[in-house]
């Protein structure tokens, strides 16, 4: 598989809560962080967010926003609007006068990832991703927004299942967006795939992770020298070739020792270490204890995810 694939297969993703959040008149909200990926589907009028010590962003209908992790943030009517206090809410969320057609309406959630490797979500991903309605217009992208919208407005057989799996396929779709501003400038995975050079470096990575790959190596698929290389994929994917190649390893190995399906041989082989003893030293010395303690901590809480806060 290509490396976005690769990733999100790892993680796993799903949407582990979808709920209608609507208001009317003058509210706002404030909400502490909470480590999930979290989103905003705006399908009716128009609100302000304020993510953290951002400038405000003004919502409006069609507007998709995804976040890798959902930083302290406040959701508001209209600028200058005071904001209370509020907790996370798994069912339907009404800001404002209690009674009387909204003139908001978004859905918003969370997903749910394989909790062993979400770090990896952050540390690949870019921090927020904003995909305007404008911008989405006319795209295979801004025509799911529309089947989904259209799924939370009506009331058919299967609903809840339906927007479950749509909201999966626009977070795959969110990822690969080709967006600009802050988040092109960041240095991440995503803008690391879209760089010709450093995407062919990347899918031999992930094409073969077993082969133990040295920085001149890679520089001669992406068709660069060694010095330029290094220096291109630091700044554009935010670590460099062989610590990317080495955090690849680990998520991988952290899966199939959650698993519990494969020795420790067979897991070293897989990933490109000489031997047990050596993915043993480097999975200790990266993540402080060794393979078996990581596996019988982890095993039963795998999986695991956190609630949505709108």
């Amino acid at each position: 598989m290509d490396p976005l694939s690769d990733i999100v297969a790892l993680l796993r993703p799903r949407a582990a809560i979808a709920k209608p959040i609507s208001g009317r008149g003058r509210w706002g909200v404030r909400y502490r962080a909470y480590d999930a990926p979290g989103f905003t589907l705006v399908l009716t009028g128009e609100a302000w967010l304020a993510l953290g010590d951002r400038e405000p962003l003004r919502i409006a209908e069609g507007d998709f926003l995804l976040l890798p992790t959902t930083p302290a943030f406040s959701l508001y009517s209209e600028p200058g609007v005071a904001c209370i206090p509020a907790e996370p809410l798994a069912e339907a969320v009404r800001h404002g006068e209690q009674h009387g057609a909204p003139d908001f309406a978004a859905l918003g959630g969370s997903f749910s990832i394989e909790s062993v490797n979400a770090q990896l979500l952050l540390t690949l991903l870019p921090d927020a991703i904003f995909i305007p309605a404008s911008a989405g217009r006319g795209t295979r992208f801004g025509r799911m927004i529309e089947l989904l919208s259209e799924e939370c407005m009506a009331d058919h057989p299967g609903k809840e299942l339906l927007i479950q799996r749509l909201l999966e396929m626009l977070l795959v779709e969110a990822l690969r967006w080709d967006v600009g501003g802050d988040t092109a400038a960041s240095a991440n995975l995503l803008n690391g795939l879209r760089d010709p050079a450093m995407a062919r470096a990347l899918r031999a990575i992930h094409e073969d992770v077993r082969t133990r790959w040295t920085v001149a190596e890679l520089a001669g698929i992406a068709g660069m020298s060694r010095s330029g290389f290094a220096a291109r994929f630091n700044e554009v994917v935010g670590c460099a070739p062989i610590e990317y190649l080495a955090r690849w390893r680990i998520a991988i190995a952290k899966q199939a020792l959650l698993s519990g399906a494969k020795s420790l041989d067979r897991i070293a082989d897989e990933i490109g270490y000489e031997s047990a003893s050596a993915f043993s030293t480097a999975f200790s010395k990266r993540l402080g204890c060794s393979p078996g303690r990581f596996a019988r901590r982890h095993a039963v809480n795998a999986g695991g995810g956190m609630p949505a806060a709108s």
